[in-house]
């Protein structure tokens, strides 16, 4: 097989029109795909793989129209796949189904020989911690805003007084239905005299609230790096997205060399980068997501990220 003949497998669920502008562009240079969701297990995605008298897993993933032979995957992007799930089953047999699941098909996909992974899922996992990434952005050089971490309603509301104003954020943010629809989580300022003992329940991100002119989405794709002011006037530009003026701008070299470093530490290839843009011109730290979102940027700036994304898969470990 050549390297023009070994494809490209993409890990996500459905409803995903990021993954699905990516794979438009590896079709039109003519580069395989195969594309699945993890959660389509056993339904409709198969796996076989051997190991032994061999140095690496050979086998193949199959699904009803696409099969991928393991040992010549030259990418795998994995982006955002749904959860195995096995519901004709009762609870005690479906957790065990489940993990069998995971550490099998999942071990198997995380242990591919010879190809680059947008993002490794194992990496992937590391950064999504809040807390190692927020102590990861400090040991890089960025600057952070004060933020407490508590489950202790008396630290907080100290917290508060001490720093304020004061934004409250979720430090994960799972699947959130209301009324049956997909919620987001809003950013939201708070006081010392809305604390009370429901802070106790479990673990509270705080943070003192940034007197910002602007937010910085920085996506770094590989090497290349898309940085875009987002100006929308609201304390969280993700609520409202018909307020934004996006203008492409270039990141200051100290912020390019901690984001980088900061990648290098998680063993990332890919990271959407949230900043806030100070009057007197500083890029403060907010997260870095290594599973972000990037393609609605694309057409109002006019920046190839797309291309940079379909550059990375089809070069695999040695574009």
């Amino acid at each position: 097989m050549t390297n023009d003949d070994r494809p490209v497998l993409v890990v996500t669920n459905l409803d995903d029109p990021t993954a699905d502008f990516v794979i438009a562009e590896l079709y039109d240079r003519g580069v395989p795909v195969v594309r699945f969701d993890s959660g389509d297990f056993p339904a409709t995605l198969s796996c076989s793989a051997t190991i032994g008298g061999t140095d690496r897993w050979r086998g193949s993933v199959q699904t009803p129209s696409r099969h991928a032979d393991l040992g010549a995957v030259r990418s795998v992007y994995y982006r955002r796949p749904s959860g195995f799930a096995f519901p004709h089953l009762d609870k005690q047999d479906e957790r065990f189904a489940v993990a069998q699941a995971r550490y099998g098909l999942g071990g198997i996909l995380t242990s591919l020989p010879g190809c680059l992974y947008v993002n490794h899922p194992h990496r992937i996992g590391d950064a999504e911690y809040k807390p190692a990434g927020l102590a990861a952005a400090a040991a890089v050089g960025f600057t952070l805003p004060p933020t407490l971490i508590t489950n202790v309603p008396d630290d907080a509301a100290a917290f508060i007084r001490a720093h304020g104003p004061v934004i409250f954020k979720p430090i994960s943010v799972p699947l959130y239905l209301v009324e049956g629809k997909a919620q987001t989580v809003p950013v939201a300022e708070v006081t010392a005299d809305e604390i009370d003992d429901c802070v106790s329940g479990t673990m509270h991100l705080f943070q003192k609230r940034l007197d910002k002119v602007a937010d910085i989405r920085v996506t770094v794709i590989g090497e290349q790096i898309f940085a875009v002011r987002i100006d929308s006037g609201l304390l969280d530009w993700r609520t409202d997205y018909g307020t934004h003026t996006y203008t492409p701008l270039a990141a200051p070299p100290a912020v390019e060399r901690s984001m980088r470093a900061y990648l290098k530490h998680f063993g990332l290839v890919f990271g959407a980068f949230d900043f806030a843009l100070t009057d007197r011109g500083e890029w403060i730290f907010i997260e870095c997501n290594p599973s972000g979102q990037w393609a609605w940027m694309e057409p109002p700036t006019g920046l190839p990220m797309t291309a940079a994304l379909a550059d990375l898969l089809e070069g695999g470990l040695h574009g």
